[in-house]
């Protein structure tokens, strides 16, 4: 039987025993997982003990640090990088490539600070055929930032901040059908409750479904660019409420029933690397707009949304194989995974999130279009202050 659960941190006191599981793997994970020597003697996958209390999350994630950006450091050419692939695919004009040809555990740091660039400038990268250990996979994303260890999720066995992706495990949680999709079927950006959120996302999927299962990314670039000039004005150095997706009781007053962890960060904000403007809101977990009444800030919350989700030529759709990787960045993007196949085949993967920088905006900023030299008429300031 497996031992009690412990926190992932000494600082949590009060927890609730997590559930214990007993799905077996699929097959090409469970080969992935042995051929790594992850531990399994104890169950899989290793679930931590639940902090109960608000207080005692906001103690674990309230101590700033300073983050270096791989992507700021980059030779901008990303001769290193594309030197050593054979072939490189841009898969839609303002989002998402495709490089072949490389193994992630095998890139110099050079070619890491690179495909950060390419990361922050391209929202996405993806990476088919690669042989990743989870440990791998770890120590690529400690050298992008500090893996994010969630105090609740699934985890791989001896190896804190690989989280597993294991949408069967969820279901068990939480039924899942056509109408009410499973996984992460909703646009979402990870991570926007922490004091420093995520940067960099690296998804790993060892096991895919034969069809369907697709992820989708939009680009924060772009739905900033699509507002006109005036509108831009408006939401510009505005500040927003970001929560968890998971709640907890307030220790001092657990009647007032469950609360999220709540970070103000601004709307809109700029990438370290490449100095581009980007809208950053998600439905899911951008709460509110500081200062203003919530029916003004839910009718402009509700157009950056839309602006966001339903722009198809700012997004990507990408059809997995099997041990495929997947790097975004979370500064700039929303993403949403199909549910498609509904829990008919399995699908499972390992994820690390590397947190980055405080969030921060700056009114000199440019777009990227206007960076790129790409503005046309309509996106010129045409009526306004000057």
């Amino acid at each position: 039987m497996a031992p009690s659960a412990t926190p992932i941190d000494e600082r949590i006191k009060d927890v609730a025993e997590p559930r214990k599981d007993t799905l077996g793997l699929p097959e090409p994970a469970l080969h992935r997982l042995k051929q790594a020597g992850v531990d399994l003697s104890n169950g899989y996958p290793y679930r931590p003990a639940r902090p109960l209390y608000l207080q005692d999350v906001y103690n674990i994630r309230s101590k700033e640090w300073t983050h270096n950006d791989a992507g700021a450091r980059a030779d901008k050419s990303k001769s290193a990088l594309f030197s050593a692939a054979t072939k490189v695919t841009d898969l839609t004009t303002h989002i998402g490539t495709e490089i072949e040809g490389l193994q992630l555990k095998d890139l110099t740091d050079q070619q890491k600070d690179e495909l950060a660039l390419l990361i922050a400038e391209r929202s996405v990268v993806f990476f088919r055929n690669q042989d990743l250990s989870p440990q791998q996979q770890l120590e690529l994303g400690k050298y992008y930032g500090v893996p994010e260890i969630h105090p609740q999720v699934p985890q791989v066995p001896g190896e804190l901040g690989v989280t597993v992706i294991w949408p069967d495990l969820q279901a068990t949680e939480r039924t899942a059908n056509f109408r009410n999709p499973g996984g992460a079927s909703r646009w979402h950006t990870d991570l926007v409750h922490e004091l420093q959120p995520a940067g960099i996302t690296h998804l790993h999927n060892d096991t895919v479904p034969p069809v369907g299962g697709d992820t989708l990314w939009a680009s924060g670039y772009s739905a900033y660019e699509k507002l006109s000039p005036d509108f831009r004005r408006i939401i510009d150095g505005k500040l927003a409420v970001y929560r968890s997706a998971h709640p907890y009781l307030d220790r001092d007053h657990p009647e007032q029933g469950p609360k999220y962890v709540e970070r103000v960060h601004p709307l809109v904000r700029v990438h370290p690397a490449t100095g581009w403007k980007a809208l950053w809101v998600n439905r899911a977990m951008t709460d509110r707009i500081v200062g203003l009444d919530r029916a003004e800030s839910d009718v402009i919350l509700n157009y950056l949304y839309d602006v966001y989700e339903r722009n198809v030529d700012i997004q990507v759709r990408f059809r997995w194989t099997p041990n495929t990787s997947a790097l975004w960045d979370n500064r700039i993007t929303i993403h949403n995974a199909s549910w498609d196949y509904g829990g008919k085949h399995p699908r499972h993967g390992t994820r690390v999130t590397s947190l980055a920088e405080k969030p921060y905006f700056d009114l000199a900023a440019p777009t990227r279009r206007e960076a790129l030299g790409l503005l046309d008429e309509s996106e010129k300031q045409i009526d306004g202050p000057a």
